[in-house]
């Protein structure tokens, strides 16, 4: 198995090294698109949605581009300034776009069938918006036009100049590409929903656990997952046997490259822009000093990799001892392959690029939550006893300490969401008046995702009142991990005994486990909130909450 896994991972490489070489054939224009991403900033932005001709992996494609760049312009905004953007969709099919962490009001959120209808071929959509926050946000479509490149960084600078500013700025996006059409990505999951998953257990993998555990141990080791019809490496629904990894648009053979030098310090905004992908980073060689999260400072955590999950941000501070190439390595979390970039003082300087680790099981505690029933135990709706739920899990665990799948016990300092605390403690100190209790269901063979087994479509929205102080609780009752995205307020994520911990925009919510978060609903008006994995979101994953 873990020869077909590192198999994968070179085979997409020498694509990008196809690509790199095809690069040359392409028009100037896409060239520098692909190199060096534009940069837009000011009170006034005219954006423009069409298609454009790339090829990453060696093979021909088309791409969703904003003013010709995939990825679209990073937006410079400054905090307290109102902003007009004009958004012009010259595709032959309607499109949006989300302005992702940033509170806006619900009609300028960009979210078709709540927000707004959507932007028409040939249409300008004027956004406009009072800029209220600082850090690190994106944005991108909320369609499966966000697969095909609709998504740009966004900075918010604060109206004051801090006082030690960093030498370097860089933003990193991480994102995966496919040449397949999403939506047949997505009828391929329907299919079977192991399709992209060549990490599957197989006959070899038992015969080395008869040899080591005995049959009866080989047998035992499986038969938990069997009456769960789950699969133990099921990390993610998409793997690179489709995907290629993409730094700031760029693969892994083509080298992304920040400058920086000996002694200064580099600001990196990474921004999780996969549409299926969570990916864990590091920079061999450094330490990352974590200052801040989906735009939030926090205090500084020294840390050597931390995982970042679709629709989250992380803003870290790295410092170079010495005058010489270092390699930004980001790995999905199947471990099939990666994205990578370079620090380095100058252009066409290289340092080694790991291997990818090697995937493990996931655990008991991924399948069942608290072992022993230690934990807390769970309500399950009505709703979750039928065919499109295939486990529910009693015992949840609410730790936050956890790395998670593959990154437990590397030998690395890994992050936590036990490690955050954002700066100046929690927005509103009344303790939540109410609690509501969300369920993260699916069938994974099936690929049938929902909120307590209830796909968008069939769900009635839920309500939180105005002004109200309340905490939102969610179990996920799968085995996989789930970034929940709410728009329009902020998500005041709890330790386990209900104190606050950090501010954040979309929460990952890992297997088994039980996540809470405290909620001031002072946003009136129709807001969305779903998993940001796009498939998930699009299979039904997904609820609309309305502020009354």
């Amino acid at each position: 198995m873990k020869q077909s896994l590192i198999g994968w991972s070179r085979r997409r490489f020498v694509q990008g090294i196809t690509a790199a070489a095809v690069l040359g054939s392409l028009p100037a224009h896409v060239r520098a698109a692909r190199d060096r991403p534009g940069e837009l900033s000011g009170t006034d932005f005219k954006l423009e949605i069409a298609n454009l001709p790339v090829n990453y992996t060696g093979r021909a494609s088309n791409a969703t581009a904003v003013n010709g760049q995939v990825p679209a312009p990073l937006l410079r905004m400054r905090e307290g300034d109102t902003v007009t953007l004009r958004v012009t969709n010259r595709l032959s099919e309607p499109t949006s776009i989300h302005w992702h962490g940033l509170l806006v009001p619900p009609d300028m959120d960009g979210v078709p069938g709540i927000s707004y209808a959507g932007i028409e071929p040939g249409e300008t959509f004027l956004y406009r918006f009072t800029v209220s926050q600082t850090g690190t946000y994106w944005y991108h479509a909320h369609s499966l036009h966000e697969q095909t490149g609709l998504f740009g960084a966004i900075v918010v600078e604060p109206r004051m100049t801090p006082s030690a500013p960093p030498e370097r700025d860089y933003v990193v996006l991480l994102s995966d590409w496919t040449d397949e059409a999403p939506l047949q990505v997505f009828l391929n999951l329907k299919k079977m929903g192991s399709y992209y998953n060549y990490a599957l257990p197989t006959t070899d993998d038992f015969l080395a656990d008869v040899s080591r555990l005995g049959v009866a141990g080989a047998f035992a080791k499986r038969d938990k997952w069997n009456h769960t019809r789950m699969n133990p490496t099921d990390y993610g629904d998409i793997s690179a046997a489709t995907y290629t990894y993409l730094m700031n648009g760029t693969t892994p053979s083509a080298n992304w490259t920040a400058i920086a030098r000996a002694g200064e310090r580099v600001r990196l905004r990474f921004v999780g822009a996969g549409a299926g992908t969570y990916f864990d980073v590091r920079v061999p060689g450094l330490k990352l000093r974590i200052v801040a999260t989906d735009g939030q400072e926090v205090d500084p955590v020294e840390v050597d990799e931390f995982r970042i999950g679709p629709g989250e941000t992380y803003d870290a501070i790295v410092q170079l001892p010495e005058d010489r190439a270092y390699t930004i390595f980001a790995q999905s979390i199947d471990r099939t392959g990666f994205a990578r970039g370079t620090l380095a003082p100058r252009l066409g300087m290289l340092a080694d690029v790991p291997t990818p680790d090697a995937p493990t099981w996931l655990s008991e505690a991924d399948m069942m939550g608290a072992m022993g029933g230690t934990g807390k135990k769970a309500r399950h709706a009505r709703s979750e006893y039928g065919a499109s739920v295939d486990m529910r899990v009693d015992s949840p665990r609410d730790n936050l300490d956890d790395p998670g799948v593959n990154l437990r016990g590397n030998g690395r300092r890994v992050l936590t969401y036990a490690d955050l605390h954002t700066l100046g403690g929690a927005l509103d100190t009344r303790e939540p008046g109410r609690e509501i209790e969300l369920h993260l269901t699916g069938n994974m063979e099936r690929f049938e995702w929902s909120i307590d087994g209830v796909k968008i479509n069939d769900a009635k929205p839920v309500h939180f009142r105005d002004g109200e102080r309340l905490r939102v609780t969610l179990v996920n009752d799968t085995t996989m991990t789930h970034p929940m995205h709410l728009h329009g307020m902020w998500c005041e994520l709890e330790s386990a005994d209900k104190t606050f911990q950090v501010r954040k925009h979309t929460v990952t919510v890992q297997p088994a486990q039980r996540v809470s978060f405290a909620v001031t609903a002072n946003a009136p008006g129709r807001w969305a909130f779903h998993c940001h994995l796009l498939y998930h979101m699009a299979a039904g994953m997904f609820r609309e909450v309305v502020v009354a």
